[in-house]
């Protein structure tokens, strides 16, 4: 079943460690329409007010080391059997009973996240996810189903 496997998020006012992301995990969030995540120090922003991956992305970069765990990759919601990396600019997707998002761009690394992981972002291009706005906002819960709208 397609649903959401992990939600984090970046508390307002918490300093980032140097050499990681820092990340709380969640059971559920309230999603805020065209902010994200309440409470999310990254929110705001118009063209990434999520940033989504796929389980099964993350388990292939596992395998060729990457560190995985929950915010690891800097994402914020991780879905289950839904292959998001592939999903066109425009798609949206309902989270839970009541939150929709819509798929904004695919997302590229940047120099802090080769920090982090110490590889180059060259090696997951195309497996990174996406930057997504929130159209409905609502709250989801880790194991909420997760439905392609269109």
């Amino acid at each position: 079943m397609t649903q959401i496997a992990s939600i984090v998020y970046k508390p307002i006012g918490q300093p980032e460690p140097p050499n990681d992301y820092l990340r709380v995990d969640l059971d559920e969030a309230v999603l805020v329409t065209d902010y994200g995540i309440e409470g999310d120090a990254k929110g705001g922003h118009p063209k990434r007010n999520l940033n989504i991956m796929s389980y099964e992305s993350l388990t292939v970069l596992r395998g060729l080391g990457f560190y995985t765990e929950p915010g690891q990759m800097g994402e914020q919601i991780v879905i289950h059997q839904l292959d998001v990396d592939h999903l066109a600019p425009g798609t949206r997707v309902q989270l839970g009973l009541e939150a929709v998002i819509e798929v904004v761009e695919p997302r590229n690394g940047c120099q802090k996240f080769e920090a982090h992981q110490g590889k180059s972002v060259k090696l997951v291009a195309g497996q990174m996810g996406v930057m997504a706005r929130v159209v409905n906002g609502g709250k989801i819960h880790v194991g909420d189903p997760v439905r392609v709208l269109k």
